[in-house]
């Protein structure tokens, strides 16, 4: 069973939201009152009208249904309103002979409010409760009494439920805009998780994979607003009860320091310290060891500073900045561990060095470049053959605009050397002036990102958010400034960047929201954070963290977790796995279909998200309607012969073993092409104009996909022709069919998407790598004219939608066949 929230995780929500019940025991007898004196003629008279209507309601609903979107038995929801003194009567509003079933009980929060009871009714036991009304009102019992009076007489009012019918917390958690996307507890009735799946792709509501399971329930988490939960109640018979998601931070953090170490030393018993030689190194103030839930993780000897006299330890001059990055890539958010009930093994170990002085030092911008060379030196001095991805969130502002600068040119070097190849993974900073609500995305887009983000080699990591829930009493009538799936409010971009710099940032990770009240600038209160571990445990356990630091780790927790699962891949690849794995959100997906193909609007966009949010499970697995072939290969760019000026010497053609039974037989159904092409430049920095002759890349990589027509001669002569036409700047071609088409073809990680028939992809069965100039071919005398260059390349086919397996065909075959052309 996969538990994302516990099976007694009632008494947090009530913990959280001030609310005190008393549960009666099972087996606990009830006494009701004596019934009141009721006009019985009168009573039947107005219940009857009010089911008539409800039932009439319910059927123009479902005449009006979608077929698209209805799924389970045909039927409805009613909603029965009863006395507090009528308690007893909700053990008899339902027949399972009838196949009916009591969905909800919502207990009132007001004095002499009713008890509001959901009931979900087939469309045969639509005339269930008009038959009970009418024997009340007609027929007497032996004794003297109306025909069904337990029930009816307590019977007040019913109406066709709507998703307020079904929520069962407090009043004031229930969204007040229709439109408004939160995360829900939808509590789904026994054996319709599949048609709920259905029925939330349809509506484009996002769903959490893991559920928590009870006899009768089956629990998932879900973003969407209420009048997304209106028409699935209205199409279905899938949902039982909703409840808002009330785990968040701000529980955790308004605990006092002994409450947070109880939760904390819980967690502590279900942590397995590492196994694996794989780790995760920290450059940023140092990390707090003695973390309870640090020091599993975290050895003496990995505990690093590039400055004895500084110590290891974190500090108050930068807020525990680096422990809390330690226990978001360690953990990620620690919200979800701690209200679970499983195991925790931890997949990889944590390094730390510090890099940033005490409160009275500061260091030379100048050295910025030497300073991080030399913290990676002592982490690999202590564990030389250990394999790390190194996450830094450590950022200047710089007005370079995408230029090098000695810092990011040094981030480049440490990633290219050749006896050490490294993942570096880094912030793209944070816009750090007051934000009102109107300014997002368009002050997003005029604040480039820090140096040394603009690293062609490392990994740039922005911020987007999922959190806008505002559960904090504290905050009422706050609001989120950014919508579900969109930039975090203070997440640099590279829109205002020359066109000839690469895309920064490439992906964006949970980063947090800020929250504001119409009047004052956005905040980032507690509900909008990412809980983690606080430097001084004496005190407290927990804090938060936010924006692109907390993007960073969370993009660094990704990469260790992909090495711990295949250590043997290059750095290359693993940046080339989460690139690949990403995906635009709804939001940012749509932004990008308003282009209606507009390569230049596209390209800004592509600038703001990268390309989305990577997905752990995408980057390691395929799927069998989702198949992914990893390449990780060499060639050598150029070569001179005598005193000759050198020349492009090799392309690599790889043919893909796609299942051409299988598409051919899809014929014009619509499958999707990805390809990612990952490799490091060796960097050759100075201001020089960046003339071909002064390029700051060594060499670089380009790919082209085999058309449907062409034969394999052709399609070497459109690659040779296109290399000839790079070198010598005229428009390149064979993009035009992609989304981002040449655009693709800036900085050293090159991504693009095509989508078309099975049948023609069937045929586009040869992807070509080629070598276009760089500083190692215009500059011979530096003699690195024959070096070599290794790349990464990920190809994926999707068939969205349609069930055909395609990995099953190509599993037997995984060998991809290689030719390299001189």
């Amino acid at each position: 069973m996969a538990d994302d929230f516990p099976r007694d995780r009632a008494h947090i929500h009530l913990r959280n939201n001030g609310i005190r019940e008393a549960y009666r025991r099972p087996n606990q007898l009830i006494h009701a009152p004596p019934l009141p004196a009721r006009d019985r003629a009168s009573h039947a008279a107005a219940l009857t009208q009010s089911i008539e209507q409800a039932v009439e309601s319910a059927r123009q609903q479902i005449a009006a249904r979608d077929p698209q979107l209805s799924v389970g038995t045909p039927g409805f929801y009613l909603e029965i309103d009863l006395p507090m003194s009528g308690r007893a009567a909700l053990d008899q509003l339902a027949d399972r002979r009838q196949h009916m079933e009591l969905v909800a009980v919502h207990e009132p929060t007001q004095p002499g409010a009713p008890i509001t009871a959901s009931v979900f009714l087939p469309q045969s036991a639509q005339a269930y409760y008009l038959r009970k009304v009418e024997a009340y009102r007609d027929v007497d019992t032996d004794r003297g009494r109306p025909r069904n009076e337990p029930l009816v007489s307590r019977m007040e009012t019913v109406r066709l439920a709507t998703a307020r019918s079904l929520f069962t917390d407090h009043d004031d958690l229930f969204p007040q805009a229709a439109d408004e996307q939160v995360w829900w507890e939808v509590w789904l009735r026994d054996g319709r998780r599949e048609n709920f799946e259905h029925i939330a792709e349809a509506l484009n509501i996002t769903l959490r994979t893991h559920a928590v399971r009870f006899p009768e329930r089956v629990v998932m988490l879900a973003l969407a607003s209420t009048a997304m939960l209106d028409r699935m109640i209205a199409h279905s018979d899938v949902v039982a009860e909703l409840r808002r998601a009330k785990d968040t931070p701000s529980f955790f953090m308004g605990l006092g320091g002994a409450e947070q170490r109880d939760w904390s030393d819980e967690l502590l018993g279900r942590v397995r310290p590492p196994q694996s030689d794989i780790a995760v190194c920290i450059l940023d103030s140092g990390v707090r060891r003695t973390h309870p839930l640090i020091e599993p993780a975290l050895a003496v000897e990995d505990w690093h500073t590039v400055k004895p006299a500084w110590g290891s330890d974190d500090t108050p001059a930068w807020s525990g900045h680096g422990t809390r990055m330690a226990g978001v890539g360690l953990y990620g958010d620690l919200v979800p561990l701690l209200v679970g009930g499983d195991p925790v093994p931890l997949p990889f170990r944590l390094e730390s060095v510090r890099i940033l002085p005490p409160e009275d030092e500061a260091n030379d911008p100048e050295l910025y470049g030497a300073i991080t060379a030399e913290a990676i030196a002592r982490a690999e001095v202590q564990a030389p053959e250990r394999r790390r991805a190194i996450a830094m969130a450590v950022t200047s502002a710089s007005p370079a605009r995408g230029r090098p600068t000695s810092w990011s040119a040094a981030i480049d070097q440490l990633c290219f050397e050749e006896e050490q190849r490294r993942l570096i993974v880094l912030s793209a900073g944070n816009i750090g002036d007051d934000l009102m609500p109107a300014e997002h995305l368009t002050r997003n887009d005029l604040e480039a990102v820090d140096d040394p983000s603009q690293a062609w080699n490392a990994l740039t990591v922005g911020a987007f958010t999922e959190k806008v829930d505002i559960i904090d009493t504290d905050f009422a009538g706050y609001a989120p400034i950014a919508p579900v799936g969109e930039l975090s409010p203070r997440s640099r971009t590279s829109v205002v960047w020359d066109r000839q710099w690469p895309v920064k940032p490439e992906v964006v990770f949970e980063g947090g929201n800020l929250a504001h009240d119409g009047v004052l600038p956005g905040e980032p209160i507690d509900d909008l954070q990412i809980l983690t571990t606080f430097y001084r445990p004496e005190l407290r356990h927990f804090t938060t963290l936010g924006d692109t630091s907390a993007a960073t780790a969370h993009a660094a927790r990704m990469a260790g977790l992909i090495l711990s699962a295949r250590p043997e891949l290059w750095p290359e690849t693993v940046r080339a796995l989460i690139v690949h794995s990403a995906e635009w959100t709804p939001a940012m997906r749509a932004r990008i279909d308003a282009c209606n193909g507009a390569k230049g609007e596209i390209q800004a966009l592509v600038r703001r998200y990268g390309y989305g949010v990577p997905d752990l499970g995408r980057a390691l697995l395929s799927t069998v309607n989702d198949l992914t072939l990893i390449v990780e290969d060499e060639l050598q760019p150029f070569q001179r012969e005598g005193g000759a000026a050198a020349k492009t010497r090799d392309m690599k053609l790889h043919r893909l073993p796609w299942p051409k039974e299988q598409l051919a037989a899809l014929g014009a159904a619509q499958v999707e092409l990805r390809v990612t092409l990952s490799y490091f430049i060796e960097p050759n920095p100075g201001e020089r104009g960046w003339t071909r002759r002064h390029r700051y890349a060594s060499h670089g990589l380009r790919f082209r996909v085999k058309s449907a027509t062409e034969t394999v001669d052709e399609f070497r002569a459109r690659i040779n022709q296109a290399a000839r036409d790079e070198e010598e700047g005229a428009p390149a071609g064979g993009g035009e069919e992609w989304l981002l088409g040449t655009f693709r073809d800036r900085g050293s990680l090159h991504a693009d998407f095509w989508s078309g028939s099975a049948a023609d992809l069937a045929e586009r069965d040869a992807i070509g790598v080629f070598p276009v100039g760089g500083w190692w071919k215009e500059k011979p005398y530096l003699e690195r004219v024959d070096a070599l260059a290794r790349y990464a390349l990920i190809v994926t086919i999707r068939a969205p939608g349609v069930d055909v397996d395609i990995f099953t065909p190509v599993e037997a075959a995984l060998t991809v066949e290689t030719s390299v052309e001189t």
